[in-house]
């Protein structure tokens, strides 16, 4: 029989919610248990609650995690105070251009990732109290990234495709050490990789209504400006709207991290209205692109578009089974899931093909290697969250497996980032 350390995170749902079980007696052990798992705690209690609804405990504690706050919860002044001052100082770096005389494009093209990660990284390890060599790791990459990529030559005048891409894969590097502080750490600790999916998840529904919101304030403020013959466009672009996008991530996560139930509800809604929407317009392209004949092997243009597409259906796919495996009762937006997987497994195929058939007709450049090796680690993700997704439909098995497999790939996704970013510059001496 498995034993744990109740001092320590529980790194699988199954050993969480049996933990759950046994100590739903002993309060005190429960809290410990609570404590070391808050991020993944409510969801396996919730799939345990119906086996011990009759005892008090278990009552107390369905309440206490499950309780809708009736008014947004706007935190307190020492929160206030820190999205303050980063809002500060990252819409001050997000102007530098226009103090300092550096080129605009090339500053925004290398540095626009770290008017993000940073922040949300330093937040996240403020509010769950990590140790200090906890944060030293990710804290050190983030400095060493912002002098390498700055150091890196000039991409608009240089003309290099290996810098190009090294500034493209950057965000995701920053991505996967942002994730390693939400998991305290603990790569191995899979109920916390899918906390950071949903995060993400509810991430970009949250930043997506506060740019909404935002965009309809401007048009609302320059209109009103313009009928009083007042022109304040310039004005209002260079300084509200840089420094107001600079606090959009900051903002969202905060909201998301102390109201989940704000966007807890929509991020499944959209997921199922999004997959079978998703799927029948993918299907539609399939048999438009076999019909037309469009030049995969030959239009150059268009595989990169292609390639682009399969990469925005992986995430939906990843968002939508993230979202799915909070209830496995819901069996057609799986079945619409599995159909999605399986469309864009062969769309990728057809991508493989067309990459490989280049490179054996036209020679190795970076940026085919860095196409084809991203494809193939989208075409290995795929096929195993297909996998997991035909067993849960056909065996019965435990949604989570699908979880497991998706949380697997976080960080070989920040490794593959790791390696274009900081190697491939190198290897094809920064053209």
């Amino acid at each position: 029989m498995n034993t744990f350390n109740h001092h320590q995170p529980i790194n699988n749902s199954a050993d969480l919610k049996e933990q759950i079980l046994k100590a739903i007696d002993t309060p005190s052990v429960l809290e410990k248990i609570y404590r070391n798992n808050k991020n993944t705690f409510q969801n396996a209690f919730n799939e345990v609650y119906a086996e011990i609804k009759n005892t008090t405990v278990a009552q107390i504690w369905n309440e206490r995690l499950n309780y809708q706050e009736e008014e947004i919860n706007w935190g307190n002044k020492n929160d206030y105070l820190f999205i303050f001052i980063t809002t500060l100082i990252t819409g001050f770096i997000a102007k530098l251009p226009f103090f300092t005389g550096i080129n605009e494009e090339t500053f925004y093209t290398k540095n626009f990732s770290f008017f993000v990660f940073p922040v949300l990284i330093i937040f996240f390890s403020w509010k769950q109290n990590l140790e200090i060599k906890k944060i030293l790791f990710p804290l050190i990459c983030t400095f060493l990234a912002i002098l390498y990529i700055n150091f890196l030559p000039n991409i608009h005048t240089h003309k290099s495709d290996s810098v190009l891409l090294a500034c493209i894969h950057l965000p995701i590097f920053l991505w996967s050490l942002l994730g390693y502080i939400f998991v305290g750490g603990q790569w191995k600790n899979t109920p916390q990789k899918i906390a950071f999916l949903k995060y993400n998840g509810d991430f970009v529904v949250m930043t997506a209504l506060i740019l909404l919101s935002g965009g309809m304030f401007t048009g609302i403020t320059i209109g009103l400006f313009t009928i009083i013959n007042v022109n304040i466009e310039t004005i209002y672009f260079e300084y509200v709207v840089v420094w107001g996008l600079s606090a959009v991530p900051m903002i969202s996560t905060y909201l998301v991290r102390n109201n989940p139930q704000l966007v807890g509800r929509i991020s499944p809604v959209i997921a199922r209205i999004f997959t079978p929407v998703v799927f029948s317009t993918l299907l539609i392209f399939l048999l438009v692109l076999i019909y037309t004949g469009k030049g995969l092997y030959t239009d150059r243009n268009f595989l990169l578009v292609f390639n682009n597409v399969l990469i925005g259906v992986m995430a939906i796919i990843l968002f939508s089974a993230t979202e799915a495996t909070k209830s496995n009762k819901n069996k057609i937006n799986l079945i619409f899931l599995l159909g999605l997987s399986l469309l864009a497994i062969i769309l990728n195929g057809l991508a493989l093909s067309a990459i490989s058939f280049r490179l054996i007709e036209f020679g190795i450049t970076q940026n085919r290697i860095v196409v084809l090796g991203s494809n193939l680690l989208i075409f290995s993700n795929l096929i195993v969250v297909a996998f997991q997704l035909f067993n849960v439909l056909r065996k019965g098995n435990d949604i989570e497996k699908v979880e497991q497999v998706i949380a697997l790939f976080i960080p070989v996704y920040g490794i593959w980032a790791a390696l274009v970013t900081f190697v491939l510059p190198f290897v094809f001496h920064f053209k």
